[in-house]
C-alpha cells in the first residue's frame, strides 16, 4: 500500500512540475537552461563555427599556390636587395629612392605572408629542386647584374636600377597571372591579383622615370 502511494504521489509532483513549465512558457518566461549549440536567436550554429569554417578556407591550397609561394618568396628577397642597394648610394635622385623605400616596404610583408602561408600548409618554405613544368622564376638578376649595381653610382645606379627592375616586375607579374589562373587558396589568389595591379603600375612608373634621366 505505501508503495502504491509512493508512485502516485511521485507521478503527481511530476505533472505538477510539467505544468508549470508549460505555464512559464505560455507566459513569455524565458528558458532558464538551453540545449547545446542551441542560441538565443534558434539558431543550432555553434560558437566560433564562423572562425573555424574561415580557417578550414584558409587552409586549403594546392600546388600552384605553393609553387607561387615558395618561388615568389626569392624573388621579393632580390628586390628588396635591390632596393637596399640603392638606399645606401649617395646621389640617387630622390624620385628613385622614393621608389626603392615604396618596393621594400611592401614586399618585405609579402614575403612575411608567404612564408607564414607555407608553414602552416606543412610545405618547405624553399623551392624545390627541380621546377615542375610550366614554372620558372621569370626577371630574376644574375649575380652579375646584381654585382653591376652594386658597383654603379649615381644617374648610372639609377638607370641601372630602373632597367634591372623593370625585368624583374615583368617577371614577377607572369609568375602571379599563373596564380590567378590556378591557385586554389583564397588569399594566395588575392595577393597574385595585388601584385599584378601594384606592380604593372610601379612598371610604368619606372619606364617614366628613366625616360626623364
Amino acid at each position: 500500500m505505501k508503495k502504491t502511494l509512493t508512485i502516485t504521489a511521485a507521478a503527481i509532483a511530476a505533472t505538477i512540475a510539467l505544468a508549470g513549465c508549460a505555464a512559464g512558457t505560455e507566459a513569455g518566461s524565458p528558458a532558464t537552461s538551453s540545449m547545446p549549440g542551441m542560441n538565443h536567436s534558434g539558431s543550432t550554429m555553434p560558437s566560433g563555427s564562423a572562425s573555424a569554417t574561415s580557417a578550414a578556407a584558409s587552409a586549403e591550397f594546392n600546388d600552384a599556390d605553393a609553387m607561387f609561394a615558395q618561388m615568389m618568396i626569392p624573388h621579393h628577397t632580390q628586390a628588396v636587395t635591390m632596393s637596399e642597394t640603392m638606399l645606401k648610394k649617395e646621389g640617387i635622385p630622390t624620385a628613385v629612392t622614393d621608389l626603392a623605400t615604396k618596393i621594400k616596404a611592401a614586399q618585405g610583408p609579402e614575403i612575411e605572408k608567404m612564408t607564414g602561408w607555407l608553414e602552416s600548409w606543412g610545405q618547405p618554405t624553399t623551392m624545390p629542386a627541380t621546377m615542375p613544368s610550366g614554372h620558372s622564376m621569370s626577371g630574376m638578376m644574375r649575380e652579375e647584374d646584381m654585382a653591376k649595381l652594386e658597383a654603379a653610382q649615381g644617374t648610372e645606379a639609377a638607370k641601372l636600377f630602373l632597367t634591372q627592375m623593370i625585368t624583374h616586375h615583368e617577371g614577377a607579374v607572369m609568375m602571379a597571372r599563373t596564380e590567378t589562373t590556378d591557385g586554389k587558396n583564397a588569399d594566395a589568389v588575392q595577393l597574385s591579383k595585388d601584385i599584378v595591379s601594384d606592380q604593372e603600375a610601379e612598371i610604368q612608373e619606372m619606364k617614366d622615370l628613366l625616360a626623364n634621366l
